[in-house]
C-alpha cells in the first residue's frame, strides 16, 4: 500500500468520525432542548441562572455570618439541597442573634470578615468611614447584570446608599409594625370600645386595673405592660401618636434631636401618669421582653404595644393557659392633636455587604452576587423561607401553612430565612397563611400604616460624632427619661440633662447634620 493512499485513507476516517460526532451531538442538543422546553419556568429560570452551562463549572465557596434565632445551629437537609441547587459550598458562621453585634466588630478590626456579612441599618453609622475607604465593594453597576436583584425597590435602595452609591443588598421589612394587642374579651366584659385616641387607651388601661375585667372578683390585674427599651417597647410608638418626630426634626428650618420638641415631654408625662395610677407595671424600665410578654399571656395585663405580628405567637402560647383567651388588634390611635403618626424604619432591616478584605477579585464578587440572584428566585426563597412542600410546608389559598411540628420547621428551616433578600413581592415567594384571623388582620394594619408614617429625615445624612459618641450620648438621654417617667427629675431637670447631652458632643453632632443636608 502506497504511502499516499494510507495517508488519504487516514483523512478520510478522521473527517468521517468527526461527522458522526457532529450529528451525535446536534441530536442531543436537540433533545435538551425539548427536554427543556417541558420544565417548569421556574425551575428554568433556576437551572439557568445568570450563565451558560453552570452543571460544568466548579462549586464556588462563599463564606456567610449569619444571625441565628433559634437556640441550635440547624441541620444540613436545606443546606445540602441550596447548595446543590445554586452550585455553592457554603460556609456558614452561625453566630446567636445577642452576640452577633460583638462578634461583627471583632471581625471588622481583625479583618477577617467573610465573603458576605449582614449590616443592621442602625450600624451602618459606623461602617461609612470603611466604606468611603474602598473597604467594601461598590455593586450598583452590577445590578443591571442581574435578572432578580434588578427587582430591589428603589425607594428602599436609596435609603441604603452612601454618598449615591449603593453598596449592600438590603432585607426587606415592613416600613412600620407598630401597634396595640389588648385583651378583647375583657374590653367586651367592661363594654369598652376598640380604642381610636389617646384617651381611648388611658381610659382601658384605667378599666383594665380598677375595674375587675377577668370578673374574678380580685384586684389581680393591671392594663399595660411594658420593658426597658425606648424603641421597640412602648415609649416610642406612643410618642408616634403623639407628634413626636422619628429620631430627628425640622424645627424653624433647623434639624433637631426628637428629645428637644414638646411632644417628647408630653409622652414622658402620659406614661408617668400611667405608672403612677399604677395602670402599667412598675418596674418596666428594668422588664425583659419575655417578662413583659409573659405579664401579657398570662392574664395580668391587657395592653400591649410593639409589632402587632407578635399577636399570632402571644395567642399560641396564652391559649395554652387560657382557652377562653381573645385578643384584639389596633394601628390607628389619634394623638392630642387629632392625627395619627407611626414612627418608621427604612424599609430594611439589615443589608449585605461584601469586603474587598475576603472577595478578592471582581469575579469572586459576582459569583456570589450571582448567587444572591438565585436566592430571589421563587424556588430558592421559598426552600429558605419556608423548606420543602409537603414536609415543613403546604400552600393553601396561595400561602404557605407551615407544618405543625414545629419544633422541625425550627431546627430544620427556619434559621435560613436569615439569608433572605428583598422582600415576598419582589422575589415571588409564598406569604405565610395564618388560620388565626386577629394574625391576619394584623397582617392589613401593618400595611395601612404605610399611610402614616415619621420618617427619619437623618438617614443619609452624616455625623462624625454620631458614628463615634451616638450610644455614649443616648444613655444620658435614656437615663433621664426613664427618671421623668419614674419621677425621679422634672422638666427642668431634664432639661439640665439634655444641655449635658449637648455639652459632650449632641451640640457639634446637631451641627454636623444640619451641614449634610
Amino acid at each position: 500500500m502506497s504511502k499516499i493512499f494510507t495517508k488519504r485513507l487516514v483523512v478520510f476516517l478522521a473527517v468521517f468520525i468527526t461527522s458522526l460526532l457532529l450529528v451525535a451531538c446536534g441530536d442531543k442538543n436537540k433533545n435538551a432542548s425539548k427536554d427543556n422546553a417541558s420544565k417548569d419556568p421556574t425551575e428554568d429560570q433556576f437551572d439557568k441562572g445568570n450563565k451558560d452551562d453552570k452543571e460544568s463549572d466548579e462549586p464556588e465557596t462563599i463564606s456567610i455570618m449569619l444571625n441565628l434565632h433559634t437556640p441550635q445551629v440547624p441541620n444540613d437537609k436545606i443546606l445540602n439541597l441550596l447548595e446543590e441547587k445554586t452550585n455553592v459550598i457554603l460556609d456558614i458562621d452561625w453566630v446567636p442573634d445577642n452576640n452577633y453585634n460583638e462578634k461583627l466588630n471583632t471581625a471588622f478590626a481583625t479583618s477577617t470578615l467573610p465573603n458576605v456579612v449582614g449590616v443592621g441599618f442602625q450600624q451602618m453609622g459606623q461602617f461609612r468611614e470603611a466604606i468611603r475607604d474602598d473597604q467594601f465593594w461598590e455593586i450598583g453597576p452590577y445590578l443591571k447584570e442581574f435578572e432578580n436583584l434588578n427587582k430591589l425597590k428603589e425607594p428602599i435602595i436609596k435609603n441604603t446608599m452612601i454618598d449615591g452609591k449603593i453598596y449592600g443588598l438590603y432585607k426587606g421589612t415592613a416600613l412600620s409594625r407598630q401597634g396595640i394587642i389588648y385583651r378583647k374579651d375583657w374590653a367586651d366584659n367592661l363594654g369598652l370600645p376598640t380604642p381610636t385616641t389617646t384617651e381611648d387607651f388611658f381610659e382601658m388601661a384605667r378599666a383594665f386595673t380598677e375595674d375587675d375585667p377577668d370578673g374574678n372578683g380580685k384586684d389581680d390585674t393591671i392594663g399595660l405592660t411594658d420593658r426597658g427599651d425606648l424603641i421597640y417597647g412602648a415609649f416610642k410608638t406612643i410618642s408616634s401618636w403623639f407628634g413626636t418626630p422619628n429620631n430627628w426634626g425640622e424645627k424653624d428650618g433647623k434639624l433637631l434631636p426628637e428629645f428637644m420638641f414638646p411632644e417628647y415631654v408630653e409622652t414622658m408625662e402620659f406614661i408617668k401618669e400611667l405608672r403612677d395610677n399604677t395602670y402599667m407595671n412598675q418596674d418596666f424600665p428594668v422588664t425583659s421582653k419575655d417578662d413583659q410578654q409573659a405579664m401579657f399571656k398570662n392574664g395580668t395585663a391587657g395592653i400591649y404595644v410593639g409589632s402587632m405580628g407578635d399577636v399570632g405567637s402571644i395567642y399560641n402560647d396564652a391559649v395554652d393557659l387560657n382557652l377562653d383567651v381573645e385578643y384584639d388588634v389596633q394601628n390607628y390611635i389619634e394623638g392630642p392633636n387629632g392625627e395619627y403618626n407611626i414612627w418608621a424604619i427604612p424599609g430594611f432591616g439589615s443589608m449585605v455587604l461584601f469586603p474587598k478584605s475576603s472577595v478578592e477579585s471582581e469575579e469572586k464578587l459576582l459569583k456570589i452576587l450571582e448567587f444572591h440572584d438565585y436566592l430571589m428566585t421563587p424556588e430558592i426563597s421559598n426552600l429558605i423561607n419556608w423548606g420543602i412542600e409537603g414536609e415543613h410546608y403546604t400552600v393553601v389559598d396561595g400561602k404557605v401553612k407551615v407544618t405543625e411540628e414545629q419544633e422541625k420547621f425550627d431546627t430544620e428551616v427556619k434559621p435560613f430565612q436569615s439569608l433572605g433578600i428583598g422582600e415576598p413581592e419582589t422575589r415571588g415567594s409564598y406569604e405565610g397563611y395564618h388560620e388565626y384571623d386577629v394574625k391576619l388582620k394584623s397582617d392589613d394594619l401593618i400595611a395601612d400604616n404605610d399611610n402614616y408614617l415619621i420618617h427619619d429625615p437623618t438617614i443619609n445624612l452624616e455625623s462624625e460624632t454620631f458614628v463615634k459618641d451616638a450610644d455614649r450620648l443616648q444613655e444620658i438621654i435614656n437615663d433621664a427619661t426613664y427618671n421623668y417617667m419614674l419621677g425621679e427629675i422634672d422638666e427642668d431637670g431634664f432639661n439640665k440633662e439634655v444641655e449635658k447631652w449637648k455639652d459632650q458632643g449632641g451640640a457639634k453632632m446637631i451641627e454636623e447634620f444640619n451641614a449634610s443636608k
